[in-house]
């Protein structure tokens, strides 16, 4: 269970058309985190209208832990926020608060992106940094919030890929998803059509290998994740949308 929210959010950034905006103040999704038949815990996303020193923001709170019987064997409590400019799509504060199984973090990056330069402040250990950062670089919570809004999915080609850069911790990052195609998904609110991608992400520790990630994204101007699958090191993860409010747009479903 360990990295609980983190893989949540890296797995499901998705794609929509630039014209339209995908997502706004209310909408709120809930997953459930499970291997199998057994829960392991559970995440949200939350988004609300905001001010920051002096602009308009959308407010975004990510929050996920383990509960049961997981809770008792590796306990996760993961706390994310992300201040993103309603018109550009940019952050201008990032949060990261964890409890992994007693692996605790503690940090705020606030963004300049006139200097393109960002303040890493350490709460836990009481420290800052300054650290440069490429244009338009996004923080975990609002690449996906940027990716909903710039990219047209109306035109991907099946194999394509898009990189992004993306600031994780103390380091500039370079994020690389591939579409894969397009699949009418049976869940719990009926047949969804939807856009599948794929992460790549580091092999090792948590992930079996750099495409152990699998993401189905619905197919309308809302481009909400529906199901993440994930390979992990210790088995087979996965996420599912069980609750959602908010939408921006129609929720796309097929009759029987």
């Amino acid at each position: 269970m360990k990295n609980l929210f983190a893989l949540l959010l890296l797995s499901s950034i998705s794609l929509v058309s630039a014209q339209e905006k995908a997502y706004g103040d209310g909408e709120w999704f809930k997953f459930r985190i499970h291997y199998g038949l057994l829960t392991a815990g559970y995440a949200s996303l939350q988004v609300d209208n905001a001010r920051l020193n002096g602009k308009e923001v959308y407010h975004v709170k990510g929050e996920g832990k383990t509960i049961g019987i997981s809770k008792l064997f590796f306990k996760v409590e993961d706390d994310y926020q992300s201040y993103i400019d309603r018109e550009k799509d940019i952050p201008y504060r990032f949060i990261r608060k964890i409890d992994e199984g007693g692996h605790t973090k503690d940090v705020q990056i606030d963004f300049n992106h006139i200097s393109n330069k960002a303040i890493i402040f350490n709460k836990k250990h009481d420290t800052k940094e300054e650290l440069s950062f490429p244009e338009e670089t996004q923080d975990m919570v609002s690449s996906f919030y940027y990716l909903r809004n710039r990219l047209d999915t109306e035109n991907i080609k099946d194999g394509e890929t898009i990189d992004m850069d993306m600031m994780f911790d103390k380091e500039n990052y370079k994020f690389r998803l591939k579409f894969l195609g397009r699949e009418t998904l049976k869940t719990k609110f009926g047949k969804v059509p939807c856009l599948i991608f794929r992460p790549y992400v580091q092999s090792g520790r948590v992930f079996k290998e750099r495409e152990s990630l699998t993401v189905w994204v619905t197919d309308d101007k809302n481009k909400m994740p529906i199901l993440i699958k994930a390979d992990l090191a210790v088995g087979s993860l996965k996420a599912t949308l069980t609750e959602y409010k908010g939408l921006q747009h129609s929720f796309k479903i097929i009759a029987d």
